[in-house]
C-alpha cells in the first residue's frame, strides 16, 4: 500500500465529512451503531474511526457508564471527529495505528470498525490486535466495501479518471476501498488472527447526493485519491473533478443522483 493511501490531511478532512459522509456513510454507521449498542458493553474501542460518524451516531446509544475509545491513525482526522462531537461522558479521543494498540490484553467488550480495515497493510495483524484487546466472549465488529463494479459512484468517478489519465490512471478507489471484499480471503485473515467464529452479511443499498458535482467532490477531493491526482498534476484537481461531475451526471442525471451501494458487515466472536 502507498504511503499516500493513508494520507486524509490538508482539506481532506473536512470534504470527506461534509460530502463523502453523507454519500456512502452515515446508513452504515447508524447500522453498526446499533449492532454494537445491542450488545450493552461495558467498553467500547472503535478503530480508524474517521470523522466520526460512527461516534456520533452510537455515543447516545450507549448505557450511562459505558467506556468508549474513538481512535484513528490520522490526528487531522481524529481533531475533525472531536470538534463535531457533542459531550459525552465515557467518551475518550486516542491516536492509535490499528496494527499496534495502545492498550492491553482483554480491555474491550466489543472493537469496532467502519470501513476502515482495507486500509490496514497487514489485515491479519490488525484483526489480530483487535482479537488481543477484546475479552473472552467479546466481539470484533467491522464493515467493508464489496467490489468497486457493485457500487455505482465509485466506480463511475473510477471510470473517469481513467479517461483523463489514459496512460497512469488513478487506482486509489479500486485498490484500497474496494480491494478487501472476498469474504473467503476476510474469513482466512480471521482464521490466522485466531477468530473462528466469524459470520459475514451483505448489505445492499442506496447511495443519495444533491448533485453530480457533490459526489465528484467527495471522492476526488475528500479521499487520497485526491494525492494520486495531483502525483499526476498538480493543476489538474478540478479538471478531473469536472471531468468525474460529467460522467456521473451522463450516468445517473441531473439534480439528485442515486447509486447502488454494497458493502460487507463481519462480526467475529474471541
Amino acid at each position: 500500500m502507498a504511503e499516500s493511501d493513508k494520507v486524509f490531511a490538508g482539506s481532506i478532512p473536512d470534504v470527506y465529512d461534509a460530502c463523502l459522509v453523507p454519500l456512502i456513510f452515515e446508513a452504515h454507521a447508524r447500522d453498526m451503531a446499533r449492532r454494537v449498542a445491542a450488545l450493552a458493553p461495558n467498553d467500547v474501542l472503535e478503530t480508524a474511526a474517521g470523522s466520526g460518524v460512527v461516534a456520533r451516531m452510537l455515543a447516545p446509544l450507549l448505557k450511562p457508564g459505558t467506556r468508549y475509545v474513538v481512535s484513528d491513525l490520522n490526528p487531522p482526522m481524529l481533531a475533525r471527529a472531536a470538534a463535531r462531537q457533542p459531550e459525552s461522558t465515557g467518551l475518550h479521543w486516542q491516536p492509535a495505528d490499528a496494527l499496534h494498540l495502545p492498550f492491553g490484553d482483554a480491555s474491550f467488550d466489543v472493537v469496532c470498525c467502519q470501513f476502515g480495515v482495507m486500509f490496514f497493510p497487514d489485515r491479519a495483524i490488525g484483526h489480530a490486535e483487535a482479537r488481543r484487546v477484546l475479552r473472552p466472549g467479546g466481539q470484533y465488529i467491522f464493515s467493508t466495501w464489496d467490489e468497486i463494479a457493485r457500487n455505482g459512484f465509485a466506480a463511475c468517478v473510477t471510470e473517469a479518471l481513467a479517461e483523463v489519465f489514459a496512460e497512469d490512471p488513478p487506482r486509489f478507489m479500486a485498490r484500497v476501498p474496494h480491494g478487501y471484499h472476498d469474504p473467503d480471503e476476510i474469513r482466512a485473515d480471521l482464521r490466522r488472527a485466531g477468530f473462528e467464529d466469524v459470520e459475514i452479511e451483505t448489505i445492499e443499498g442506496e447511495s443519495r447526493a444533491p448533485s453530480a458535482r457533490d459526489v465528484a467532490l467527495a471522492y476526488c477531493q475528500g479521499t487520497p485519491l485526491r494525492s494520486e491526482i495531483e502525483a499526476r498534476g498538480p493543476a489538474r484537481l478540478e479538471e478531473a473533478t469536472a471531468r468525474a461531475e460529467a460522467l456521473v451526471a451522463r450516468r445517473y442525471g441531473e439534480g439528485e443522483v442515486v447509486a447502488p451501494i454494497r458493502g460487507h458487515v463481519v462480526t467475529a466472536r474471541r
